[in-house]
């Protein structure tokens, strides 16, 4: 029998923009309790939401960065699966990805090809005795581990690597490496793969046309890719707010974006997203008011 799932997201610390903010109000709006786990001082959070202590699921001292781009996003991949072995009536979601129709699952399994060849991990439900979700938690373990699916000679560089005492740790591996690629490796082996959902169910508008959902001339094509079927629309967050700082902060008029903050009622000058000149003004202001050394 089908049943309604807690939502799980994250925020390590800081203020929500208003794309976070709507997604989070998405959920609620569809009848989800949401729990939103977090490590420091988050604002701007939707009355309704429950904020948890992430220590509660993940210890701090596991904090990993991705060294290119500082990102939590390795840290993030690890803390769902932790998540999500925990909890077996949750479903853990992006705080980008915005909630069509309420979450239901038959047999706890919820992700979604994001590509021909990819399943991704931004929406996840995995049961918590999951053979794919077990061999997740061992494999993020060990934070200079090789990863299995990789090209017999990228493994044999990574192994020669280690041997002469200078492992490669995983921050400095391909973007992904903890997330979607091990998601799909896994959930291909142990033949999880089967209850995927197509890619339109929860990822209708994909990274490479993220733009349209912020685009008033695209609004009526987003509107065709969501179907009945469609469960999410993903925002790709960090990727869209740089996008929505060059539009002055706020999507087109008639955009796809712009009818959803109105329909849940989004306050967005409470929640705002800087323009660059405006993020540089601020830094000015606050230099200005530093003290003297």
């Amino acid at each position: 029998m089908s049943h309604e799932y807690e939502i799980g997201m994250l925020w390590v610390e800081g203020p929500l923009s208003y794309v976070e903010v709507l997604c989070a109000q998405s959920f609620l709006d569809a009848g989800h309790h949401v729990k939103l786990y977090h490590y420091g001082d988050v604002r701007n959070v939707p009355e309704g939401v429950q904020l948890v202590n992430g220590n509660t699921v993940l210890g701090s001292d596991r904090f990993i960065k991705h060294g290119r781009t500082g990102s939590f996003a390795l840290f993030s991949d690890v803390f769902r699966y932790h998540l999500l072995r925990q909890n077996d009536r949750m479903i853990w979601a992006d705080l980008d990805a915005y909630c069509v129709k309420t979450f239901k699952s038959e047999t706890g399994h919820f992700y979604a090809w994001e590509s021909d060849y990819q399943i991704a991990g931004g929406v996840l439900g995995l049961p918590s005795d999951s053979e794919a979700l077990g061999q997740l938690l061992e494999m993020t373990e060990d934070e200079y581990g090789i990863p299995e699916w990789y090209p017999d000679e990228e493994k044999k560089r990574l192994e020669d690597l280690k041997q002469a005492g200078t492992p490669v740790h995983v921050s400095e591996l391909r973007w992904g490496v903890w997330g979607p690629h091990a998601v799909t490796h896994f959930l291909k082996k142990t033949g999880e793969s089967k209850y995927a959902f197509p890619e339109h169910w929860l990822y209708p508008i994909s990274f490479k046309n993220r733009r349209f959902l912020m685009r008033g001339k695209m609004a009526r094509k987003v509107r065709r890719a969501v179907t009945e079927d469609t469960y999410s629309v993903h925002f790709y967050g960090r990727r869209v707010r740089q996008f929505l700082s060059t539009l002055g902060g706020l999507p087109e008029p008639g955009s796809y974006m712009e009818h959803l903050l109105k329909n849940h009622n989004i306050d967005t000058a409470a929640a705002p997203i800087f323009t660059r000149q405006e993020r540089e003004a601020q830094k000015a202001a606050q230099n200005m008011n530093l003290p003297e050394t």
